[in-house]
């Protein structure tokens, strides 16, 4: 199969698994992510079918959305990809970094298990898509999906949190700025990333300032 064939019947096959995804998470998330992978690879040496892959089946299990179940996403993009006689060093390669991709797994400090310029490129993108205004909705629609507070003085955000806090938090949506968005900022891996970061986060900022000042807290 061609590298174009495969590229297209993968966007065949996650268009159909998340039909019924969460706003945040759903194909047009897969589809900014891909987009912006494929943009960040133009100023980078990579595999680009590896990048493509990759960046559309990141998240076609996301554990959330799954009991907190990482290898679900892994075992299914496998299956798939099996299933269209991709060549297993490619499959190694985009299985790996599905499984290392997520912010949480930067949070215990264990230092990186896996890493490659095509990972870089596909968390960097979808870091992307974590801030700024997309960024804001996002976080915002799945924490309305969660039914979570936007915002409570009494919690504080957690800055030290573990993977596990992470995963099992159920803090207020503004407490996802502090430990999460604004910090992406900071780990992004390429050039490319690091320069859109940088107005995405300003344009975050903005958005918090604005926040307090309707609900009378200066920062």
């Amino acid at each position: 199969m061609k590298n174009d064939q495969l590229v297209q019947s993968t966007i065949d096959f996650v268009k159909k698994e998340l039909q019924n995804a969460e706003g945040g998470h759903d194909w047009f998330h897969i589809e900014r992510v891909f987009n912006t992978s494929k943009s960040i690879l133009k100023q980078e040496s990579a595999n680009s079918l590896v990048v493509q892959l990759a960046a559309l089946l990141h998240d076609i299990a996301d554990p959330k959305f799954h009991n907190g179940n990482e290898n679900i996403g892994p075992s299914k993009s496998r299956e798939f990809l099996e299933s269209q006689s991709v060549d297993k060093e490619i499959i190694e390669h985009v299985v790996n970094i599905i499984k290392h991709m997520s912010f949480k797994n930067s949070l215990d400090n264990n230092g990186a298990s896996f890493t490659s310029k095509e990972l870089q490129i596909v968390q960097d993108a979808d870091r992307l898509d974590a801030i700024g205004a997309i960024g804001i909705a996002r976080a915002f629609n799945y924490g309305g999906f969660k039914n979570r507070e936007l915002y409570n003085p009494e919690v504080p955000p957690n800055l030290q949190m573990s993977k596990e806090e992470y995963k099992k938090s159920n803090a207020p949506t503004i407490n996802h700025f502090y430990e999460k968005l604004l910090l992406l900022k900071d780990k992004m891996n390429t050039t490319t990333g690091k320069k859109i970061a940088q107005e995405r986060h300003r344009f975050m900022e903005y958005f918090l300032e604005q926040f307090y000042r309707e609900v009378g807290i200066f920062k």
